[in-house]
């Protein structure tokens, strides 16, 4: 393999990974910062106040994100094995 095609393939497999993870962290990140804004004006500090909506967040996430998550991994996988064939 040449290091030409080895960097690319690199690179789209970190594009990917951005793709998947963002949408996820993005929901963690509001989440989060609303429920400490939240804890700041209330003066509550309780430990799963904080923890449980990022969770069930994460998981609606995922219910309405799954399947075009799942759509971009088998694209990708496809064309790994596309491109290993090759050589």
């Amino acid at each position: 393999m040449e290091v030409d095609l080895i960097l690319s393939l690199l690179a789209n497999m970190f594009k990917i990974a951005l793709q998947l993870a963002m949408p996820i962290m993005v929901v963690t990140l509001v989440v989060g910062i609303s429920i400490s804004i939240f804890q700041v004006v209330t003066q509550i500090q309780e430990m799963t106040l904080t923890f449980v909506p990022k969770v069930l967040m994460v998981v609606v996430t995922l219910a309405m994100l799954g399947h075009w998550m799942l759509m971009l991994l088998i694209d990708f996988a496809k064309s790994m094995f596309v491109s290993i064939g090759q050589f």
